[in-house]
């Protein structure tokens, strides 16, 4: 591949950088500091923001394209965001700012912005009319921010939900470009880092409310008697002590976990597992199937195993405890997305 230019590795508050040798693309991202990880979730009035170098728009995205395609970008990206989401914040002001993000991302894709709350009218681009929040529904977005990336045909390449830090973004903007989507998941292609990254703890966290193998959770013949989160997590994840340090040390979140069968699996060990719907494989090729990229991931399973919802981004306390709330109210059954349920639940009282 023609060397060029990708991301100027960046100096992170005097911190040591951490680079990834992506071997497709033979180029560095810097890893981030540990405060990346630590966003305030706590309810508050934010309100609605974007970047100012975001396009305007009528919101007819195939308009949109057309005019990104006329300006030699390969396509067009699409923001949703809402008001008082302390993550929307946080990728606007930790990514969103960074001068080599804003021009590598620009350079490539126009960016628009929706509402996910918003009663506006878009037309797709496949030519439906519909709201702004019917269509983030349409896109199944639990989480925001989120951005989804088409192509010059108006073909979905890959799909970010919720809050990443910026090494994982630049890796994310990177795949899309690149059209690695072509040869790989984004799974597979953040595998081919080398080295990956490592933090300073080795081993993986455990949790007393965890289940102790052997990981038997088919509930595809007998339901079980309450719902189920499985925590995929990874050794030297330093997101994942984070998870452990704080969200999990919350009183009111240890009360609610009492109520689901709490599984943790090491995304990279060959630990044996019969899943939900009664296959029987191991830890790793489950992740794998289930395209588990970012460690930790919490998969939220019903009594008879279909699969609610999962947190695969960033998250503080204020997001898990309202998730954990979705999904023991059962709100799920009525609200077609997280997003929908906790707008129905009051703006800022509500958080995340």
């Amino acid at each position: 591949m023609e060397a060029r230019l990708r991301f100027a590795a960046s100096a992170w508050l005097g911190s040591a950088l951490l680079a990834l040798s992506l071997l497709s693309a033979g180029n560095l991202l810097a890893a981030d500091p540990p405060d990346a990880f630590d966003i305030d979730d706590t309810p508050r009035e934010i309100g609605l923001h974007t970047p100012e170098w975001f396009e305007l728009s009528f919101l007819d995205f195939r308009e949109d394209l057309e005019r990104a395609l006329e300006r030699d970008k390969m396509g067009l990206s699409i923001y949703f965001g809402m008001d008082h989401c302390p993550y929307c914040e946080a990728m606007i002001e930790n990514n969103l700012a960074e001068p080599d993000i804003r021009q590598y991302f620009s350079e490539h894709f126009d960016v628009i912005a929706v509402d996910v709350q918003g009663s506006r009218e878009v037309v797709t681009l496949d030519g439906e009319t519909m709201s702004e929040r019917t269509f983030a529904v349409q896109r199944r977005l639990n989480f925001t921010p989120a951005f989804t990336f088409f192509d010059a045909d108006g073909n979905e390449i890959h799909r970010i939900r919720g809050y990443y830090p910026p090494y994982r973004f630049r890796a994310a903007l990177e795949y899309v470009v690149d059209r690695h989507d072509r040869e790989w998941s984004f799974r597979e292609y953040l595998e081919r880092a080398d080295p990956p990254p490592k933090f300073e703890t080795d081993d993986i966290n455990y949790q007393e409310f965890f289940q102790s193998p052997p990981h038997m959770l088919d509930r595809s013949r007998i339901p079980a008697q309450r719902p189920m989160v499985v925590f995929f997590e990874r050794h030297a994840c330093h997101a994942c002590d984070v998870l452990h340090s704080e969200p999990l040390t919350d009183g009111r979140v240890l009360e609610m976990i009492r109520f689901f069968d709490a599984v943790q699996l090491d995304l990279d060990a060959e630990t044996p597992v019969i899943t939900p719907d009664g296959e029987r494989t191991t830890a790793r090729a489950w992740g794998e199937q289930l395209d588990i990229h970012w460690a930790p991931t919490m998969v939220f399973f019903d009594e008879k195993g279909s699969e609610i919802i999962r947190i695969d981004s960033v998250v503080a306390l204020n997001r898990l405890r309202n998730v954990m709330d979705f999904v023991l109210t059962r709100a799920y059954e009525e609200y077609p997305t997280f997003e929908r349920w906790r707008a129905a639940q009051g703006t800022v009282s509500s958080a995340q």
